[in-house]
């Protein structure tokens, strides 16, 4: 079976039923040939077993999608040109790259539903989906203009048939596998960040939704693991989230929790996993048992293979992850296969199986909602994927240690990283850009610092900052028309300046004064007027009055990086 037999209405693909209306920006769709969307809502005839070709091949025919109403065929009559208005068919290949199905398949239902066009199917999406309100702790926007930030979820909660064996007995779940994935504003890359649940950390208060819609505030606890910020206690995944920002100082946006029941089901519903290992396995915790070299796995055995700890590297946590982050990858280029995007039934199942895995947070609580977003992640290629694990050294504190902390220098440079959206696919590019981009923004004419007006808002850690740094420009550089303007709306990771287009020269003498990086400095699109100044915003980067303000940051060189496109063998 090719694709010209599968899932089509009379050889038309499903995708070009969905046609963007360019007056309103939005996808409409189109069931019929003329442009219009049918008005018969009567179920779908039942469909000849297999039609002949004009080639004379017969080729058999896939069962329709669900929902999916019957249309006419153009072909029956004579050829004509193509109505005025009408998008003209792109190969099947252009449109395939630009779908990412990511994570274990929870963008999946995407590509069907933009190809079965059907309502019924997305009431049927809808309607598996589970969704929690995080309250302030996430976004309420589906998308946005900067970068993104996603956390992935797995919990151990023993839901499903065949779990009962998991887990702790009786736990409502923990935070058991945790990625950050990062999305760079211009959706060129990603980064996919590993947490070790294992990390001793402080989880912040939180407020959490009860079922009777009044809120519950969580107390926070100090020096405890990363993996009771879900479940305990009634911590919901806003409490994970705001541990998350804790940690690195990144809001996220959203998040997308699965269980156990979603690798088994996800991993057999894309006709399974290809896996590789260094040398034959054969665990009688996780129970896997596979031999050295490439294997296909699905349920119970993917589980397994995702679970399992005492059979890889030094049998940590650690090197778990990285287990876990090869599976991933390889279920994306699975997803990312013709097997699988040319194959209606198969997409359907994955979808279904996605859906009905997913919990999700309300601000993305809907298949429309989904949808957006997966059209901003459609716009990443795998290569530009890195999986990561977060920098920690052993727990100092325990005589023998079995949980983990920050690394004291790494930890904060690769969160710098991603803070400041530099992708680890391309650091050593994006730092040469950077600094060619300083260089163009500093050079020229600088103004007198006595014709230097800024106003100063503290918007790091450090008490006083705004004030101290006025005194030191008044006073040690004859910056004379500074104020302070207290402190900021709220908190920011990095110093920015922000100035009219004819304050340019004002922004380099501060900068020069203050050893700002060019990307501190934010220009804006309408010229100052009168006495306006500039305004001057310290961040958690802020050292000090005197002290400059460093410049792009790096990340660490020697962690552990993989590329979503690149299949690697587990040790």
């Amino acid at each position: 079976m090719d694709a010209h037999s599968r899932g089509r209405a009379e050889e038309i693909d499903p995708a070009d039923q969905w046609v963007l209306n360019p007056h309103t920006g939005d996808y409409e769709l189109r069931l019929n040939h003329s442009g219009r969307e049918s008005s018969d809502d009567s179920p779908a005839p039942n469909p000849p077993h297999s039609r002949s070709r004009g080639d004379g091949e017969s080729r058999t025919r896939a069962p329709e999608v669900p929902a999916q109403r019957s249309r006419r065929s153009a072909r029956d009559a004579s050829p004509e040109p193509p109505a005025a208005g009408r998008r003209k068919r792109k190969p099947a290949t252009s449109r395939r790259k630009k779908v990412l199905l990511w994570t274990g398949g929870v963008m999946a239902f995407v590509v069907v539903a933009g190809s079965a066009g059907a309502y019924a199917l997305y009431q049927k999406f809808n309607g598996n989906l589970s969704t929690v309100d995080v309250g302030d702790a996430g976004n309420k926007s589906v998308t946005s203009d900067g970068p993104l930030n996603i956390l992935v979820i797995g919990t151990d909660k023993r839901t499903g048939a065949g779990n009962e064996g998991y887990g702790d007995k009786g736990s409502a779940g923990h935070a058991d596998t945790n990625i950050l994935f990062h999305v760079s504003a211009d959706r060129t890359n990603a980064t996919a960040m590993s947490i070790p649940r294992d990390l001793i950390t402080d989880i912040p208060d939180c407020t959490t939704k009860q079922s009777d819609g009044s809120e519950k505030v969580i107390p926070g606890t100090q020096n405890v693991r990363f993996n009771v910020s879900l479940g305990q206690e009634g911590r919901d995944p806003g409490c994970t989230m705001r541990t998350v920002k804790e940690i690195t100082g990144l809001s996220v946006d959203h998040f997308m929790m699965v269980d156990f029941n979603a690798v088994k089901t996800l991993s057999s519903a894309v006709g399974g996993v290809k896996v590789c290992l260094d040398k034959a396995v054969k665990d009688r915790d996780s129970h896997l048992d596979l031999p050295a070299g490439e294997s296909t796995i699905e349920g119970e055995d993917a589980l397994a293979f995702v679970r399992t700890r005492h059979s890889f590297g030094n049998e940590s946590d650690l090197d778990r992850i990285k287990v876990q982050q090869q599976f991933i990858g390889s279920m994306i280029r699975q997803m990312k296969s013709d097997d699988t995007l040319t194959d209606p039934t198969k997409l359907f199942g994955l979808a279904d199986a996605a859906t009905k895995a997913l919990t999700v947070d309300s601000g993305i609580g809907s298949i429309k909602k989904l949808t957006s977003l997966a059209q901003e992640l459609g716009k990443i290629d795998t290569k530009n994927i890195t999986f990561v694990t977060m920098p920690v050294i052993d727990n100092p504190d325990e005589p023998t240690p079995v949980t983990v902390v920050e690394h004291p220098t790494k930890a904060d440079q690769l969160f710098a990283t991603l803070r400041s959206d530099t992708s680890l696919t391309e650091v050593k590019k994006q730092e040469k850009a950077a600094e060619d981009k300083q260089q163009a923004v500093l050079k020229g004419t600088k103004a007198d610092p006595a014709d230097v007006r800024v106003d100063v808002l503290n918007g790091g850690d450090t008490a006083g900052a705004a004030q101290a740094t006025v005194t030191w420009l008044q006073n040690e550089q004859g910056v004379l028309k500074s104020t302070n303007k207290a402190n900021a709306p709220s908190k920011i990771a990095k110093t920015t300046l922000a100035y009219a287009p004819n304050q340019a020269d004002q922004a380099r003498a501060l900068a020069a004064m203050m050893g700002l990086p060019a990307t501190a400095l934010k220009q804006g699109t309408t010229d100052a007027e009168g006495l306006q100044a500039m305004v001057l915003t310290l961040g958690a980067d802020f050292k000090g009055a005197g002290v400059p303000v460093t410049g792009e940051v790096k990340a660490p060189e020697d962690i552990q990086k993989a590329s979503a496109d690149k299949a690697v063998c587990a040790k």
